[in-house]
């Protein structure tokens, strides 16, 4: 279990100023876990990864020639993006599939899993932003890109991709018009998730600091082969490097989250 990295970082010029993060963006789980209990072809699915998205955050870092940092577990393992305090944090039941190797879990088990995977994934990103922020002389720019199904429960999402968010609208606002403007692609606002949510990625590295930030998902079935992402890739790369070359968008300024009051030591 020594050999598997948590977490991959993408050099990029820290000087731009812009990080792109993918929490999900692998299905992998190290030797000593196995396959959880579940076959081979729950891997496959939404409920071990975000489809797409590693693929998305290569050409877009490559392109863009920025640094990126990507998990390089499996959701189904431990969620990075979620607090460690969150219930949810080792999911026992994913979209109806029983994960026979998180339930039962020890106390110990359960806080090997954050100090082996989730924690270690968390202090890249943060010396990431600091590398970023210390090298630019800016706040950084934080895009985060996920994935979601075409459909939940047997009702079709209509949105190509959705903008989440808690109340920073810095580079929401922007980003939503970008993505609209073609007028070929419908844009979920905080569809089909609310992006405020205690203790996730954006909450603990940008909402706190003050960084500026978006989380983007773009629907699984229009990623899901090369073709797809390379033309999101076309369609992403041009509205993220305007969004980068925007001064607003290298301040720093802390909002007042819709999930309640920072803890103490950062309000």
């Amino acid at each position: 279990m020594n050999a598997f990295n948590p977490f991959e970082i993408i050099s990029g010029d820290t000087s731009r100023g812009l990080v792109l993060l993918a929490d999900h963006a692998m299905n992998r789980l190290p030797p000593d876990y196995g396959r959880l209990g579940l076959p081979d072809s729950a891997f496959e699915r939404h409920i071990a990864y975000d489809i797409g998205v590693e693929g998305l955050t290569r050409h877009l870092a490559a392109r863009l020639g920025v640094p990126a940092a990507m998990t390089c577990f499996s959701r189904l393992l431990i969620d990075p993006n979620r607090g460690e305090d969150d219930p949810t944090l080792i999911m026992k039941i994913s979209d109806g599939a029983i994960v026979p190797g998180n339930h039962p879990i020890t106390a110990e088990q359960w806080q090997h899993r954050i100090e082996t995977f989730h924690r270690p994934y968390h202090q890249a990103v943060s010396q990431l932003l600091a590398d970023v922020a210390a090298e630019s002389g800016k706040a950084p720019l934080v895009l985060s890109l996920h994935s979601y199904t075409p459909a939940w429960k047997g009702v079709p999402r209509p949105w190509h991709a959705a903008v989440l968010w808690d109340t920073d609208h810095r580079a929401v606002y922007p980003l939503i018009e970008a993505l609209r403007a073609p007028g070929d692609i419908l844009v979920g606002d905080n569809e089909p998730y609310d992006g405020a949510l205690k203790g996730d990625t954006m909450y603990r590295h940008c909402m706190i600091t003050g960084m500026p930030h978006a989380l983007l998902e773009v629907r699984q079935d229009l990623i899901g082969d090369e073709a797809g992402i390379l033309a999101w890739a076309d369609r992403l790369e041009p509205i993220f490097s305007t969004l980068n070359a925007n001064p607003a968008l290298h301040e720093w300024q802390q909002f007042p989250s819709r999930t309640g009051p920072y803890p103490v030591a950062t309000a």
